[in-house]
């Protein structure tokens, strides 16, 4: 509980209504989307506007209180618990649309506003946002932006950091920063706005972005590819890339999910099929139906006992839509599930699939695949229950393994939902004592009294290497 003279201040700030701090209203604000983490924080303030921000951080850095921004909370990486109490600043009262400028075909937009909504406005006017992070009809773009997010269509496209030229952001001491602008070229000095992308709340809190916008393809079409070998599959993303084609999206479920799936959303998925390939291209109508005749052909190839072209759009989608639906089909088995990002180069797909499927079977626990494949990002994705103590431990040991191999590939421990706390422990594992050290004088610079989202990305203990069996 915060003192009454700090309470005043900020209802002051924000106004009574938006000034939380009774038990039952603070505990939709003491956990997030990923599963296991939870903390009371002591009061949750909801501004509407940057000086509002800025007013509450000043009487943060004044009273030396612990300060979690936060979003929609969708993030799977525990970003947005308050592991350490404190005050959350939500930000979802920030969600207006301030701009969409044609002439320098940029969108500005306030934290709070939902990604969809972004892609829905700027559709109408003929233009294009390409991230799409999973959670897109529910996560804001401020915690897209926080967090680094993804999505299935950045093969082709790129991901949120690719589409931020300009933020607006509080720092830890309530001092307002603008950096980069609506520019195609700009290098004064260190790119402060890429430094801010990822940074999952820890060294400022965004309060406006501006983001580049594409036109928008005249037209898309998907094809899905139906395997009875993980490794025919692996070689037909390969080929499919080396034949110089880039699809928007080229996504990958393995047999447990395509059964979950199927059983969910009764689309007809072929349930014997050990993998399959999801693939959707967009573009002029003439280089779209050759470059899906392409994949298609490369699939074949590949030895896919299976492949169908959709014949519409409207087909396409709801072929995608399987892909889509993944997470929440799974959700339905287990009262936990546990949603994991490891990214390896595409070549090593099959590998690391080969190697999940190894180790849950050693551990004798449930993990259904699926993920990017056209970008090497998987989602091995455990089912279990929390409760039970023995589980969860095999389920611990059989990540750690997981992760080791993947950074033995060649990959890396998240490539689209940050560390957070979930990862915290791994962080070393990937970037070295030099890194972290590197990364810990970064947020010192930034946050001196390390106010702002304290307990993510860095652990005093760095979870100790297991030796894979080979």
């Amino acid at each position: 509980m915060l003192k009454q003279e700090i309470r005043k201040k900020l209802m002051e700030v924000v106004g009574p209504s938006w000034f939380l701090d009774k038990p039952h209203e603070l505990v939709a604000y003491s956990y997030d989307a990923t599963p296991m983490y939870q903390k009371m924080p002591d009061a949750v303030v909801l501004p509407e506007t940057t000086e509002q921000v800025s007013k509450v951080m000043k009487i943060a850095a004044e009273y030396q209180i612990k300060v979690i921004p936060r979003g929609a909370a969708t993030n799977l990486s525990g970003g947005t618990v308050p592991v350490e109490g404190g005050l959350v600043i939500g930000l979802n009262r920030m969600n207006k649309l301030l701009e969409i400028d044609q002439e320098n075909l940029t969108a500005t937009v306030q934290p709070g506003f939902v990604t969809a909504d972004l892609h829905q406005a700027v559709e109408k006017l003929g233009l294009f946002y390409p991230p799409d992070p999973g959670s897109m009809k529910t996560s804001t773009l401020g915690g897209n932006i926080a967090e680094g997010a993804g999505g299935l269509r950045g093969l082709k496209y790129g991901v949120t950091k690719d589409y931020v030229i300009a933020l607006e952001a509080v720092l830890p001491n309530g001092e307002i920063i603008h950096t980069g602008g609506k520019l195609a070229k700009d290098v004064a000095g260190y790119d402060l706005t890429k430094l801010l992308i990822g940074s999952e709340g820890t060294l400022a809190i965004i309060t406006e972005a501006t983001l580049k916008l594409l036109p928008l393809p005249e037209t898309k079409k998907a094809v899905v590819a139906m395997f009875k070998s993980m490794t025919d599959a692996a070689k037909a993303v390969s080929k499919i890339i080396a034949n110089r084609r880039i699809p928007v999206t080229l996504e990958f479920m393995d047999q447990g999910t395509i059964r979950v799936v199927e059983d969910y959303a009764k689309i007809g998925l072929p349930v014997e099929a050990v993998a399959i390939l999801l693939m959707e291209q967009d573009g002029t109508p003439e280089q779209v139906n050759k470059d899906i005749s392409i994949m298609a052909q490369t699939c074949k190839d590949e030895h896919a006992f299976e492949v169908k072209i959709a014949k519409d759009e409207a087909e396409g989608e709801q072929l995608m839509l399987a892909r889509r639906t993944a997470l929440t089909a799974l959700a339905r088995l287990k009262p936990t599930t546990i949603l994991e990002d490891a990214t390896v180069p595409r070549s090593e797909i099959a590998n690391l699939v080969d190697h999940i499927n190894k180790t849950a079977k050693k551990n004798n626990i449930q993990i259904c695949t699926f993920g990017h494949a056209g970008d090497g990002n998987l989602h091995p994705t455990c089912l279990t229950d929390s409760r039970d103590k023995d589980e969860m431990e095999r389920v611990e040991k059989a990540f750690d393994e997981i992760y080791e191999k993947t950074i033995e590939l060649g990959g890396t421990i998240t490539g689209e939902h940050g560390v957070g706390i979930a990862k915290a422990g791994y962080l070393e594992w990937k970037i070295g004592k030099e890194g972290i050290m590197l990364m810990k004088g970064i947020k010192k610079a930034f946050d001196p009294e390390n106010l702002l989202n304290p307990g993510k990305l860095f652990t005093e203990t760095t979870r100790p290497r297991r030796v894979i069996q080979k």
